[in-house]
């Protein structure tokens, strides 16, 4: 490496700025090793920068270039420290720090979830019979964290007893899991330890047998089903069920009414659901077999099961319905119909209604659907928003419990009664010093190249105007069918208070407008999901929301793919690229089915085995489609125990950018050492992260640096 980490270190603390005049610090020079990627088919490519792949994270020389890079982050930034620091007290300041979530009734107890000052971690904890009843403790994540850099706790579950707990923790941040189990009664953790396995988890009605995924220690895949109990070692545990197929994910749950266990199996064009008395969990049987472009969830309530699929052509779904021992697709009947315009998302079962979750022209909403036939939907306040069905523990209530936030709207939390139409405001999330009336939402569509209309959610501060010299903050995703929705983002009021537009382009490959939406942003349709995002910024830009060259894009892991492509096919376009944990590395990763998620994506991205995939794929990778141009300026971030987009992507595609790219504009690279795919753990580190994102875009786009009131005007 040259030159080599100390003498890097001692440079780049000779600077203090990243704008100013003086000499700016020596970014890091990667050491090239090049490296042959082969294919099946016979293509090869060269790839100098494959060395920094070390699965081990113990390579030294790629320690010292990952440090290095930080190092030249520092210095760069060093200028903008205050700034930063100004940015992260005013998102920590609009926190309600002693916070908790609304609780939510099962089984006798009321449950939920709190904050406490200063912590970075949540309390869990119930209260039985009523919230006036002494508080218990479930778990206190902060004494668990104590000393440790990086902490999580995913699933958690409690025995149908209420005595028992069990849940799972990741202190390393690759989501390998560690299942623990303790007695509520008495506060004694138990011996049992169960290791490498998903945070997903299922007591059987027994209250000893304990239902888990374990994962392949390479891939990370969901490979297994396997049955505890309680008191026995984890090397005694009985195999339920083990998927062959590694392109399918796995999961485990219980269905409406308690009575089933389902181990459910999907990939991204195919489902199997497989069920078990909840009360004497012995054999899992098979509700319809797997069948290719045949997917389908199932839950059971009322005696019979309810079935969301797209079974006979209806690629937005419907709802069908089935008696309880079937175990053939042949016994499904339809019950609601397919629509061409309305995408059925979910659904939720209650004694005396069904609610269903829907999307149309690009919007959310809420289906209540009585046993006579009627219906009536949840009405919304906005123009743009994101309306979802929250925690309804239990079925036997008239009241439905739903979420709703906008660009301007923090999340709220609201119950309606399904019978007299009375709805109560449980909760709105508290944004210390927040004002919604001083910020305007509004839905625009933006018109793609082949004629699609894409829709865009924007937010800005009332006052703006549409002069065409505001600065522009665009993000979006797109891939996998993921809808990005307009909902509240508290650390954006700090870009709006100075001036700034904030947009969401619901780009193709998401499923913001349906089924056909995300099928025309995958596999050979992806480049539709690059294109549209372009257009969209030209759009905005035409329109007079943003001042050419005043533009930022931002996007995360698939979105990060979606950064670097836009980076290649229109560096003119931004100003500033921010790009989280960014998928850049297409083909390579797709062609190594050793790296965690890889063979289940075929289906999204396509197998570049087959040499129709790799050709596509190869023209869009961000990765390999590098070249000399003038690039804008990047701010590139990674964790070093990624689990789903390893850290030697952008590693790469950094040293590779920086040999080709002919522009001035500063990229910075930075890892967090002691972090996975979500970043560090806590609530406020995040924060902190996000403030420096945040200061080398204010400075870039010219933006003025104050707390608030800042103009649309430029520099």
């Amino acid at each position: 490496m040259k030159p080599t980490s100390l003498l890097l270190a001692a440079s780049l603390l000779m600077t203090t700025s990243l704008t100013a005049h003086a000499a700016a610090p020596t970014p890091p020079d990667a050491a090239k090793k090049p490296h042959l990627v082969k294919a099946p088919h016979g293509a090869q490519r060269v790839d100098e920068y494959y060395w920094l792949r070390d699965d081990t994270r113990k390579n030294p020389e790629m320690l010292a270039y990952l440090n290095a890079e930080n190092a030249y982050v520092d210095a760069s930034m060093a200028s903008l420290k205050p700034l930063e620091n100004r940015l992260y007290d005013e998102i920590v300041g609009r926190i309600k720090q002693d916070d908790s979530t609304v609780p939510y009734r099962e089984r006798g107890y009321w449950y939920y979830s709190r904050y406490e000052t200063g912590q970075d971690y949540p309390i869990y904890a119930r209260r039985s019979g009523s919230m006036e009843a002494a508080e218990q403790v479930l778990l206190d994540v902060n004494a668990m964290a104590k000393g440790k850099e990086y902490f999580s706790v995913g699933d958690w579950e409690v025995s149908q007893d209420n005595e028992l707990l069990a849940w799972a923790e990741d202190a390393i941040g690759r989501r390998q899991y560690t299942i623990r189990i303790k007695n509520l009664a008495t506060g004694e953790t138990y011996a049992d330890s169960i290791s490498g396995v998903s945070a997903n988890l299922v007591w059987a009605d027994d209250n000893k047998t304990l239902f888990y995924i374990e994962n392949d220690p390479e891939t990370l895949l969901t490979v297994r089903v396997k049955k505890h109990v309680l008191g026995t070692p984890a090397s005694a545990d009985v195999l339920v069920y083990e998927e062959k197929d590694d392109s399918f994910y796995m999961g485990i749950g219980r269905t409406r009414d308690d009575k089933y266990i389902c181990i459910g199996v999907d990939s991204t064009v195919a489902s199997e659901a497989r069920c078990a008395l909840a009360a004497d969990p012995k054999e899992f049987v098979v509700l319809a077999p797997r069948q290719r472009d045949v997917e389908y969830s199932a839950d059971h309530h009322g005696g019979r099961w309810v079935i969301r699929t797209n079974e006979g052509g209806a690629k937005n779904f419907k709802l069908m319905t089935a008696p309880s021992d079937a175990t053939a697709r042949s016994q499904w009947k339809d019950w609601i119909a397919h629509r061409d315009d309305v995408f059925i998302e979910g659904f939720e079962l209650f004694d005396g209604f069904t609610a269903i979750g829907e999307r149309s022209e690009g919007l959310e909403r809420l289906r209540l659907l009585k046993p006579d036939g009627t219906q009536e939907y949840v009405q919304a306040d906005e123009p743009a928003y994101s309306m979802g069905l929250d925690v309804n523990a239990e079925p036997d209530t008239p009241w439905l419990r739903y979420t709703y936030t906008s660009l301007t709207t923090p999340a709220t939390t609201y119950e309606v009664n399904t019978t007299t139409g009375e709805r109560k405001l449980l909760k709105r999330q508290p944004v210390i010093g927040y004002d919604a009336d001083r910020y305007a939402t509004e839905r625009v569509w933006a018109t793609a190249k082949d004629g699609t209309k894409v829709p865009v959610s924007l937010v800005y501060k009332k006052g703006f105007e549409k002069n065409g010299q505001a600065a522009l903050l665009q993000y979006a995703y797109g891939s996998y069918g993921s809808s990005m929705d307009p909902g509240f983002n508290l650390p954006v009021v700090s870009l709006l208070d100075r001036g700034m537009v904030y947009a969401i382009a619901h780009i193709r490959g998401g499923q913001e407008m349906g089924r056909n939406w995300y099928d025309a942003g995958k596999l050979f349709n992806k480049k539709n999901t690059f294109t549209d995002f372009i257009d969209v910024t030209d759009f905005l830009v035409k329109e007079g929301y943003a001042a050419k060259g005043r533009v930022a894009a931002y996007g995360g892991s698939a979105g990060g793919l979606l950064m670097g492509a836009i980076s290649n096919m229109a560096p003119d376009r931004y100003r500033v690229i921010l790009s989280q944990v960014p998928f850049v590395d297409v083909v390579t990763t797709m062609l190594d089915a050793s790296i965690p998620l890889t063979t289940n994506e075929y289906d999204e991205w396509g197998n570049p085995e087959k040499k129709e995939y790799y050709d596509y794929m190869l023209s869009y990778s961000p990765y390999d489609n590098l070249k000399a141009q003038d690039y804008p300026a990047m701010f590139v971030g990674t964790g070093l125990w990624d689990s789903q987009v390893q850290y030697f992507e952008p590693a790469k595609y950094v040293a590779r950018l920086r040999d080709l790219n002919t522009s001035e504009q500063p990229v910075l690279f930075r890892t967090n050492m002691d972090a996975g795919h979500g970043g560090k753990s806590g609530r406020f580190r995040r924060y902190r992260e996000l403030s420096e994102m945040y200061a080398f875009t204010l400075d870039q786009l010219g933006v003025p640096s104050g707390d608030a009131g800042a103009t649309n005007a430029a520099k």
